[in-house]
């Protein structure tokens, strides 16, 4: 499985010649051009930085193959285009674009007692790879690869640092990271990574890069 990073939040998994994207939202530049080369695509929860609605519902009226998987509230908003967008919950089994998926979580990382905490579900992917959305929720299944957001107005690097542990995975690679200056990032890898509150080094790669797992 080969991991693209795009800005943000958005992830592209390919895997004999298919494959999918996870979270094309509004901070993520290019995440139409990410969407045209898809199979699927996986939505974690509403907010605008994981799902841009004008642009995926787009893809959907031009692209008559497309796919959409995500929580009941995100199903609602773009409707149902003739069964091909798909409400998930935690604990469901999926198998999709030769991918097997498992739903886990079900709702967002506080923000604050004022702010509602819309649904979330994260996704763990052929039983490797996880992407928790905005949650640091942890699975009950081993997980190699974490990605892990570090940046937003609901995360906290001590909070982060007991996720990394919690999970135990192998290796670290960074999400949500738009918010984070240079210096942000420089944190991130003193403060959470090998030397650091986890042991391990927390990949940061560029958008565009592409990892292989």
């Amino acid at each position: 499985m080969e991991l693209t990073k795009y800005a943000h939040a958005c992830v592209a998994l390919a895997k004999g010649g298919r494959t999918i994207v996870i979270d094309p939202g509004v901070f993520t530049p290019d995440a139409r051009e990410a969407v045209a080369g898809a199979d699927a695509v996986l939505i974690t929860h509403e907010h605008f930085d994981h799902v841009d609605e004008e642009m995926l519902g787009a893809a959907l009226r031009e692209r008559a193959g497309l796919r959409v998987w995500a929580p009941p509230g995100v199903r609602q908003t773009l409707g149902d285009r003739g069964g091909r967008v798909t409400a998930v919950t935690p604990g469901e089994r999926l198998e999709i674009a030769g991918f097997e998926i498992l739903a886990v979580g079900g709702t967002h990382a506080r923000i604050h007692q004022d702010i509602p905490q819309v649904e979330n579900v994260g996704f763990v992917i052929d039983g490797a790879l996880y992407h928790p959305g905005d949650a640091y929720f942890v699975p009950d299944v081993p997980v190699q690869t974490l990605l892990l957001p570090t940046s937003g107005p609901w995360t906290k690097f001590g909070e982060a640092a007991d996720f990394v542990r919690a999970v135990r995975p192998a290796r670290v690679v960074q999400i949500h990271e738009v918010m984070l200056s240079e210096i942000g990032q420089a944190s991130v890898a003193r403060i959470l990574g090998k030397d650091g509150l986890t042991g391990l080094p927390i990949e940061q790669p560029a958008p565009g890069t592409t990892l292989d797992l």
